[in-house]
């Protein structure tokens, strides 16, 4: 059995709020997703995982893109 929601689940709610999902790594051994949000907040990317299917990130780190 899969233990990691499906990605679609969370592009399908990431519209409502001003979310864009734009890509995902799973690390199966360590039971991890991290995923590469452009959100306008964290709680806007937790947000839409909440919805989604209930899992929120344990943690959020900004960055951004060097020019």
């Amino acid at each position: 059995m899969n233990r990691f929601p499906e990605p679609h689940v969370s592009l399908a709610t990431q519209g409502a709020h001003g979310v864009n999902y734009l890509k995902y790594w799973v690390d199966e051994a360590a039971g991890k997703i991290f995923c590469l949000v452009d959100a306008p907040d964290a709680e806007a990317a937790n947000t839409v995982h909440r919805e989604a299917h209930g899992l929120v990130a344990q943690e959020i780190f900004p960055v951004t893109e060097h020019q």
